[in-house]
């Protein structure tokens, strides 16, 4: 199957909705949004807490609160969009494809169940894929390998979408703000937090996170410590918790046992940036994301990148306005490229 657009947006999350609302607003009627999830929201549709738009909207909403607000401006704009749709591949098409837009088109190869292959050509791409945890193979943690370790993310859409409590002993390692907002989740649910234990002497989370979802709750959270070594076999049955020096590397004799059920991995999120490789565009090696001037074009031309894919932002609100944009930076490219081929 071929079709053709204006503008193809990779992601259905807060930037990638963003992006197309705005890019319609600018004038562009053909775009599409591809998003490999069921439904439109991305990673709000689990973020069940509050805390959400502030800067944006100058209120205090939920996930699903605020991404319902721009998957609504979507609808109502008749914004065409494909869920449960995998994309395979981006990059950039030859003259002579068959398309209008000659040798400016890039190419979207893009599965799913209802329309199978599909090939999908766009004057010009939006890359707004997010970003994914890190996970404990790139921790190098030393031990056994039990059920009942998980990231942050998967702890959060086990609870908050699927309905099932993963534990109830809890060890958290990180203290990023999914890992602060999962221990404060997991005491609600009736799961005891016993420690969130972190590698830097100053932690990753917001301040208001810590307050609202350790201090509250008595979790205590030790710094400069971290995991270095795992038990059990079939199941999780505890983990070794050692303190660091200034290298983050274990002192001797610091070793303490906890005994748990669960280990909740809260280090860090990746850029989500697999396409964009495919595509040859630059990526920046310290961050992981998308290099991007200040249209949030990358190095590829007509291919534009936004939010986590980019850099990985603390406030959803900064992703949706990186998001509008990308959105109207690839609707002017779009439009001078029309002006070009008429």
């Amino acid at each position: 199957m071929n079709m053709e657009y204006d503008i193809v947006v990779i992601g259905g999350g807060p930037a990638g909705l963003a992006a197309a609302i705005e890019a319609c607003k600018s004038g562009i009627e053909k775009v599409l949004i591809l998003e490999r999830e069921k439904y439109l929201g991305g990673i709000l549709l689990q973020c069940i807490h509050n805390g959400f738009g502030l800067h944006y909207f100058g209120e205090e909403l939920t996930g699903p609160e605020y991404a319902e607000r721009f998957v609504t401006k979507v609808k109502e704009m008749n914004i065409e969009y494909k869920t449960d749709t995998m994309v395979v591949e981006i990059g950039a098409v030859d003259a002579g494809c068959g398309t209008t837009a000659g040798n400016k088109s890039k190419k979207v190869l893009a599965v799913n169940s209802n329309d199978g292959l599909m090939e999908i050509y766009a004057k010009a791409l939006i890359l707004a894929m997010g970003c994914r945890e890190r996970s404990r193979g790139t921790l190098n943690i030393p031990g056994t390998r039990p059920a009942g370790i998980y990231t942050a993310g998967t702890v959060q859409r086990f609870i908050n979408i699927e309905g099932y409590l993963p534990g109830e002993k809890v060890i958290i390692l990180g203290s990023g703000d999914i890992g602060l907002i999962m221990a404060r989740r997991m005491t609600l649910e009736g799961a005891e937090v016993r420690l969130v234990c972190e590698i830097k002497p100053t932690s990753g989370g917001l301040k208001r996170n810590i307050v609202q979802c350790l201090d509250d709750y008595g979790i205590p959270l030790l710094f400069n410590h971290t995991v270095t070594e795992i038990h059990g076999k079939e199941r999780l049955e505890g983990v070794t918790i050692s303190k660091v020096d200034e290298n983050f590397q274990p002192i001797p004799g610091t070793e303490k046992y906890y005994e748990c059920d669960t280990l909740v991995l809260s280090v860090g999120l990746i850029p989500e940036n697999e396409l964009s490789r495919g595509a040859n565009v630059a990526i920046d090696p310290a961050t992981g994301g998308a290099i991007a001037n200040e249209k949030m074009e990358t190095s590829v031309e007509g291919i534009f990148a936004c939010g986590n894919c980019v850099h990985v932002l603390d406030l959803v609100d900064y992703v949706t306005q990186e998001g509008e944009k990308a959105g109207r930076s690839a609707a002017e490219y779009v439009k001078k490229l029309l002006c070009r081929h008429f």
